[in-house]
């Protein structure tokens, strides 16, 4: 009788991460081959991920052909792409502000994230990001701020793998640091440069992006340098986070193109 196929332990099951989709699983073997643990796929893929199933048998861990059915179990959605790598989380280590004029030098926008609550939300964030090129992500402490899950490492299709993610504590005081080297540009729906008019800065960017439902507090409002915003038609109020994000990042790209 065939045996069905074992999630981790329960143990386990609270630190190791389900990472769907042919993007994110390739992205996660391409970048930290040695985080997975297992792999599961079904027959449509079966081709697709001979190289990820030979560096697993090289490393001795197990990888195993399913029905889509059980994948669907294993994955914990039916939303798996045909394939689930069951891997250690990365670390997040605390934002080292030190470190921040070296990252300035290479003139690349930094993100930075105050409180998105929706795992899908900082999937697709991170998404854009690493489509136009950062290398940084910093996370708040913001109570509500979401941490790289099932969900956003789905969303992201292997965009959190190109990402190195931190977590900043005293918010509004790391922002006044950075300010140093960067220019902290905060983000809201009713005031603000828009996006598009912003004038060239001598300093790259460091984008805050705040929570889907309140925006940046006060605090952190004030820690900002200037304020940005995307003016629209004025038919609905805002756009959903994630899509901002994209609008900002490629404004900032042109903007950093554009000659001084």
């Amino acid at each position: 009788m065939r045996r069905k196929p074992q999630l981790p332990a329960r143990k386990d099951r609270r630190k190791l991460l389900r990472v769907a989709g042919l993007p994110a699983v390739a992205a996660l073997f391409g970048t930290a081959p040695e985080r997975v643990e297992r792999l599961f796929f079904d027959e449509r893929l079966k081709g697709a991920v001979g190289p990820f199933c030979a560096t697993l048998a090289r490393a001795r861990k197990p990888y195993r052909l399913v029905p889509e059915n059980e994948l669907a179990r294993i994955a914990g959605s039916v939303l798996h792409g045909g394939v689930v790598a069951v891997a250690e989380p990365r670390p997040l280590p605390p934002l080292d502000l030190a470190e921040a004029p070296e990252w300035a030098r290479d003139g690349l926008p930094l993100l930075l994230l105050d409180g998105i609550g929706n795992p899908h939300n900082l999937g697709a964030i991170a998404r854009s990001a690493a489509f136009f090129g950062l290398t940084r992500l910093v996370l708040s402490d913001h109570p509500a701020q979401a941490a790289p899950s099932d969900a956003s490492y789905r969303v992201a299709e292997g965009g959190l793998e190109h990402l190195a993610l931190y977590r900043a504590t005293n918010f509004a005081a790391a922002l006044r640091r950075l300010a140093r080297s960067y220019c902290v540009l905060g983000t809201a729906i009713d005031r603000g440069t828009d996006i598009a008019a912003l004038a060239p800065a001598a300093r790259p960017p460091a984008l805050v992006l705040g929570n889907e439902e309140t925006g940046l507090s006060r605090a952190t409002l004030e820690a900002c340098e200037e304020i940005v915003t995307i003016t629209g038609s004025g038919r609905v109020q805002s756009l959903n986070v994630s899509v901002s994000a994209g609008i900002l990042l490629y404004a900032l790209r042109q903007r950093r193109a554009a000659p001084v």
